[in-house]
Order: C-alpha cells, then sequence, then structure tokens
C-alpha cells in the first residue's frame, strides 16, 4: 500500500510539473504578444513620411561647391536645405559647424568635388565627420562629380589609384552611402565598401535629344571606355554607334586616329562623361567632318571646362554642346551660347526620396 500511494505521488508531482511548464510557457506567450502590440502600436510613429516635408527624420545639407544644385533638389523634394554654418580660417582651413539637430536623423549632404578640387574634397570630409559626431542615423554623401576618378588603376608604373583613396577617405570620415552620377569608370563602385547608387545623366540628355529630334542621328563614342556609355544612349534613341580610335600621349593630350563606323552624311551626337580641357572634343569634331558628317553636337555629364577649354569650343565646328549642372559653369561658359545646361535636380530628388523610403533606384534608369 505504501508502494502504492508512492506511485500517486510521483504522478502527482509529474502532472505538476507539466501544468507549471504549460503556465510558463503561457506566460511567455502573453508578454511576447504584448510586445507584438507595443511594436506595431508604434510603428507608425516610426515608419518614414512619404511628404518629405513632414519627416523629422530626413534632412539635406548642401557644401559650398554647388549650392544651387541642392537648393533646386530641395524644391524638388519639398524640403529646405539645411542650416548650416561654412567659413574658412585665413591659411584656408575650413571650419564647419551644423545649426540644427540631426540625432537620429537620415542625412544627405550634397557636395561636387569640383574646382577647386582639393578645397571641396576636405569640406565635405569636414561635413561628414560633423555629422558623424551630430549622431546621425545615416549619412549619405551626394557627389554628383567625383573628382579624381580618372586615376582609377595603374596604366603606368608607380602611379597612384587616387579613385580608390578618395573612396576610402569618404568612408573613414563616416558615410553610410554614397550617390554619384556618371563615375568616370563603373568599377569604382567596387572601391567602396558601402552600399553605392550609381546614377547615369542619360535619361536627361535622352529627352533634350529626342525633343531635337536630329535627322539621321548616329551616336559616337570619343574612346573604346566610353562605349558602353554611349551604346545604352544610342539603345534610347534609336540610332547607330560609332566610335573614334584615340590615343592618350599625355595627361589633357589625345591623339585621334580614324573613326570607326559610317557617319557620312548624317548628324552625330558626341557622348562622353567629363569634358576637361576640350582637347579630345574639338579633335573628334574635326574627325567626324573628315569622315562626312553633316552636324555634329556633344553631350556630356560633367562640365569641367579648364584651361583653354572654353576657347577651343568657341572656336570649334560644334554646333552645341550640352552639359548637366553637376558642375556649376564658370561665368565665362555661362556666357558662350554653343553651350546648353540641364538640370539633374530632378534626377537626384528622385534618386534621394528612393534611397530615404527604401524603394528602388533603378527605375530611374528608364
Amino acid at each position: 500500500m505504501e508502494a502504492g500511494r508512492s506511485t500517486v505521488t510521483a504522478e502527482d508531482k509529474q502532472q505538476d510539473g507539466g501544468q507549471a511548464a504549460a503556465k510558463e510557457a503561457a506566460q511567455f506567450a502573453a508578454a511576447d504578444a504584448a510586445a507584438k502590440a507595443k511594436e506595431a502600436k508604434l510603428a507608425p510613429d516610426r515608419k518614414r513620411s512619404r511628404n518629405l516635408s513632414e519627416d523629422k527624420r530626413f534632412k539635406l545639407f548642401s557644401g559650398t561647391a554647388n549650392r544651387p544644385l541642392t537648393e533646386e533638389i530641395g524644391r524638388h523634394i519639398g524640403v529646405p536645405v539645411g542650416e548650416v554654418k561654412i567659413q574658412r580660417f585665413a591659411d584656408g582651413e575650413v571650419y564647419f559647424q551644423l545649426l540644427e539637430n540631426v540625432r537620429g536623423v537620415d542625412v544627405f549632404v550634397v557636395q561636387p568635388t569640383c574646382y577647386p578640387v582639393d578645397q571641396n574634397l576636405v569640406e565635405l570630409l569636414v561635413m561628414i565627420d560633423a555629422l558623424k559626431r551630430a549622431s546621425a542615423a545615416r549619412i549619405t554623401v551626394v557627389v554628383p562629380y567625383y573628382g579624381y576618378a580618372r586615376q582609377d588603376r595603374k596604366d603606368r608604373p608607380r602611379v597612384a589609384i587616387s579613385a580608390k583613396l578618395i573612396a576610402d577617405l569618404l568612408t573613414t570620415a563616416g558615410a553610410n552611402r554614397a550617390l554619384f552620377v556618371d563615375l568616370h569608370a563603373a568599377q569604382i563602385q567596387g572601391f567602396f565598401n558601402i552600399p553605392v547608387d550609381h546614377l547615369y545623366a542619360s535619361p536627361v540628355l535622352v529627352s533634350y535629344f529626342r525633343e531635337l529630334n536630329l535627322p539621321n542621328l548616329t551616336v559616337v563614342s570619343p574612346d573604346a571606355g566610353g562605349v558602353e556609355r554611349a551604346r545604352f544612349f544610342a539603345q534610347k534613341v534609336g540610332a547607330p554607334l560609332a566610335i573614334v580610335d584615340k590615343r592618350r600621349t599625355d595627361m589633357n593630350v589625345t591623339e585621334v586616329m580614324h573613326v570607326i563606323g559610317d557617319v557620312k552624311g548624317r548628324s552625330c551626337l558626341i557622348l562622353d562623361d567629363i569634358v576637361d580641357t576640350a582637347g579630345t572634343l574639338v579633335k573628334t569634331v574635326d574627325a567626324l567632318y573628315a569622315a562626312g558628317a553633316a552636324t555634329v553636337y556633344a553631350g556630356a555629364s560633367h562640365a569641367v571646362l579648364s584651361g583653354p577649354a572654353i576657347d577651343r569650343i568657341a572656336a570649334s565646328r560644334l554646333e552645341q554642346l550640352v552639359v548637366t549642372n553637376s558642375i556649376p559653369l564658370r561665368e565665362a561658359a555661362q556666357k558662350l551660347p554653343k553651350i546648353k545646361v540641364l538640370s539633374i535636380a530632378g534626377l537626384l530628388g528622385a534618386a534621394i526620396e528612393s534611397i530615404h523610403m527604401e524603394t528602388s533606384v533603378s527605375t530611374l534608369f528608364n
């Protein structure tokens, strides 16, 4: 009998243990459900607003390199440019101070590294550092023109790969993401260990030249390196492609060899990413006319236009040079009737909205 009572007691204990485990599991489930309910209740407060003008977790800032472009982007997306203080010490050092709270904010800072390149680059780095130290949640650098991009590989002994160096500087300074327009070489994206969005100015240029409706249009790549860019453009406008074979004999010095493709009696559009001293551009124009071209236009994303560029373009047989406002034009360039400027503010604004809302940027390529 004692054994029987002992057996019943053991069973009771086992049953009680199961009930306790079930009760504990129910308590955990209830606590988890309460946490999820609280999370769901708070979610709308954390969700990014579809209207950026009402989104307190979004801010747009600008350096001094191209503030008019930043202001135009702000008008497109409906937000003001953030207040900052940028000054220079007597020796040229940059002083930067944020005049707004950015703690926990998704920040976009617009600054092309155009002339003066080193000054604008250091200014961008100092701005990134200030944003990082002010506890911005995410810092996206919007660089419409990426300086030092033309040294992207060791094509000669004992040369620097400056495109990689600048990528390291931006990342080390504290950038969490980068947005570029028409990099000199697409592989520069691989130099970054942060997400990179690479936009093309082609949609803006395509729209303009479609409206221009040039007869018998042929898109021309001024060198082998720009074939992919020119081919994409040619497909969009439904035109054949030609290539100019050139040799670079020194920095900013090229020699055009010959034209590959039929351009005789056709309207030619030279498509490039950068127009610097315009030496290559003018020689390409001459080579196309020598090959029988009827008329020659040119389109480029970045109007660097340094040194004798303005005089060369003015004296050339080029009908028109169409560029974007990724770089502010010098006064002499603004006065030249041959140069037409198109705005990429809408393109950049749409990309910034997509990045902030975490939607696809690739749709902008169309």
